[in-house]
């Protein structure tokens, strides 16, 4: 048998010792000249024990909502589940709400003689619809239902795709509030942020969508890594409750017009905090540049979603920002850090005082090295705070210190830009819009 073809549990890669396997196996070496001979055993039982990854479609259509897919699916292959990006177009690429453009794996077609151990639809408008007129998408639901195999959809979902396929019959299921009258003749409606009955997962939008993708893989895989993988998202435990920011030295983000923002993003980037953000900047009407510091506007972020910039950072540093905001990522944020262009602009922007933020790895290892948190406050990633020189507020969620927002991973990305639509809008436009994603309770 030729060895290279053999890859070890993914947990051994990531640095556990042979003896763990030893011990989980409950089995002990008693002989020392059989060491060898037991160890290259013990890794082959672990290897034949190991469940194979569970497959997983997520369809994508012109108008879905970004935040529902793209979340769904890095939650997802967090969990180790092999997930499939299915757009429903003619093309890969897909215009999703908010002029996020997410380039799928492969195309719908493609799929129809699959099977999966789960098929999950994010929401949007029109994206629910483009979802629902989906022949080859409505087959494989129907049959995924017939067989007793999980199905999920959120927000519009539900009522739109789910309701007209006629496979919540009998189960009680949730959506999106303005859709609830329509869910309400296919299903028994609630109004649960995450509802489970029998193979069926519903939920009810942007806001809900990560509780929703940890219900996913509890389903999929069991509590405990429902619970290892949500961990390090630093999700938020008073789901519905009002978001907290705090701020220090507080000064006025007074943009001339519409404020306009700078986001950059590259390869390794963490999908999320860039969707989440771009997402709800726009949702509140500032003039969001997403711009590629790689050599082509296409990224491949840290759990292998794709996504196009709108501009390449030579063409998007001929302006000038009310904003630059870097989302986390280890990759992104140490390729944001070897950017010469973007680290100039950033250093700008802080002699200017001009506001400029980040989240996750990106303080620690773009903003500090840099000299760009000197005298600041500011939080990151759990793991990375020890790189900053300030600790003291590192347990906040979302710190703002004069012109720089600073927070903390993939859970506190929502609330870190509804901190900045705070900054530039006010508090009541950033309430208003948590309530309309279902954040906050409405």
């Amino acid at each position: 048998m030729a060895l290279c073809h053999l890859t070890p549990p993914r947990s051994f890669l990531l640095g556990s010792s042979p003896s763990y396997y030893i011990s989980k196996l409950k089995l002990k070496p008693t002989v020392p000249s059989l060491k060898k001979r037991f160890f290259s055993f013990s890794i082959s039982a672990a290897m034949a024990s190991a469940s194979p990854a569970k497959k997983v479609l997520v369809p994508i259509a012109n108008g879905t909502e970004p935040m529902e897919a793209v979340i769904t699916i890095d939650v997802l292959r967090r969990a180790g589940a092999d997930v499939t990006v299915a757009s429903v177009e003619k093309q890969l690429r897909v215009e999703a709400c908010h002029g996020v453009k997410i380039i799928a794996d492969v195309l719908i077609s493609d799929c129809s003689k699959s099977v999966f151990d789960l098929i999950t639809l994010p929401g949007g408008m029109p994206g629910a619809a483009n979802l629902k007129n989906s022949e080859v998408l409505e087959s494989l639901v129907k049959k995924q239902a017939a067989d007793g195999k999980l199905y999920a959809a959120i927000c519009a979902s539900p009522a739109v795709a789910f309701g007209s396929w006629g496979v919540l019959k009998g189960l009680k299921a949730t959506c999106y509030p303005s859709f609830t009258d329509q869910l309400a003749s296919s299903a028994t409606t609630v109004e649960a942020r995450v509802q489970v009955d029998g193979k069926a997962v519903t939920s009810r939008g942007p806001g809900t969508t990560m509780e929703f993708a940890v219900a996913l893989v509890e389903q999929l895989y069991g509590k405990e890594k429902a619970d290892e993988v949500s961990g390090p998202l630093v999700m938020r435990s008073n789901h519905g409750d009002e978001y907290i920011i705090t701020e220090l030295n507080p000064v006025e983000w007074t943009p001339n017009d519409s404020p306009k923002i700078l986001v950059p993003i590259a390869n390794g980037t963490e999908e999320m905090e860039a969707t989440i953000i771009i997402d709800i900047l726009r949702r509140a009407k500032a003039n969001v540049v997403v711009a590629s510091v790689e050599d082509q506007l296409e990224i491949l972020a840290s759990r292998k979603v794709k996504l196009e910039a709108d501009v390449l950072l030579d063409e998007a540093a001929k302006l000038s920002y009310d904003l630059i905001v870097l989302p986390g990522g280890l990759g992104g944020a140490q390729a944001f850090a070897k950017s010469e262009k973007l680290v100039n602009m950033l250093k700008k922007q802080r002699v200017s005082q001009r506001p400029y933020g980040a989240i996750c790895a990106s303080p620690a290892l773009v903003l500090e090295p840099h000299g760009l948190l000197k005298g600041k406050k500011a939080t990151a990633f759990p793991a990375m705070c020890d790189k900053l020189s300030d600790k003291s507020e590192i347990e906040n969620r979302v710190v703002v210190d004069g012109n720089l927002i600073t927070s903390r991973g993939p859970g506190t990305s929502i609330e870190f830009a509804l901190g900045i639509v705070e900054k530039f809008f006010g508090r009541k436009k950033a309430i208003e819009l948590a309530k309309v994603m279902l954040f906050v309770h409405p």
